[in-house]
């Protein structure tokens, strides 16, 4: 088995590169990697595919990364919430595309890339403007959308706990997305909030095999998205 760890932010984000497809795990605050998120802000990679549930809120994190000019494109499910500042004049002033996705679509589309499979259908947005220009079927008299599976160069997530391995385990509902984003990208980098010895999580209760996993970093008292958004703060410090 290999060892995983990785002791610093800047050597687990250094190689995504300029154009990359990025999965982000989080579904708003719970499970958002915001220190390799940051690390990323910092690392510079521009024009990239970032697939995450949302577009970020206030000035940190993901809207961060939006704000910062390295996002050329979202594929997400909620590009606007109650706190997102940055993407909604982004797209209405061109400066970034937006590929909407039903939720369900969303986390089927990425299980579907991580599994090997291309395609598939689904009746969710039959009859609405996202099924346009899709291919259609009718199956036993229902009608259903084609959706491409997603797969990416890279995935970013967070977990609770995790061994020199990649085994990891996440907390209550931090878990959301990262487990399918871990199995759909070529190479998945992971913060975790406590570095556990090898055989300390029963196998039992793992969620993400370390067989996905290729980086492991330990962030013990990560950042709390709300509270930097509630306190006004702004990444990177301007």
């Amino acid at each position: 088995m290999i060892d995983k760890r990785i002791d610093s932010l800047i050597d687990a984000v250094a190689d995504i590169f300029d154009g990359a497809t990025v999965m982000i795990g989080g579904f708003g605050e719970a499970g958002s990697p915001i220190e390799l998120i940051h690390a990323l802000i910092d690392q510079g990679a521009k024009n990239l595919t970032v697939v995450n549930n949302n577009t970020g809120s206030g000035h940190v994190g993901l809207a961060a990364l939006i704000e910062n000019g390295q996002v050329c494109k979202m594929i997400c499910s909620y590009p606007r919430t109650v706190s997102s500042k940055v993407f909604p004049e982004l797209y209405r002033s061109g400066k970034i595309e937006l590929e909407l996705v039903p939720q369900g679509t969303l986390a089927e589309r990425i299980r579907a890339g991580g599994a090997g499979i291309p395609a598939f259908y689904t009746a969710t947005s039959v009859n609405t403007p996202l099924a346009e220009g899709k291919e259609q079927r009718t199956f036993d008299g229902r009608d259903y959308v084609m959706e491409y599976g997603l797969k990416a160069d890279f995935s970013l997530i967070k977990c609770e706990r995790a061994d020199r391995y990649g085994n990891l385990t996440y907390n209550k509902t931090a878990r959301n997305f990262a487990p399918i984003m871990a199995t759909a990208a070529a190479t998945t980098i992971v913060q975790t909030g406590y570095l556990v010895e090898v055989g300390a999580i029963d196998p039992e209760v793992v969620v993400t095999p370390g067989i996905f996993v290729d980086r492991v970093i330990t962030i013990a008292e990560p950042a709390q998205e709300s509270k930097l958004v509630a306190e006004g703060r702004i990444y990177p410090c301007r």
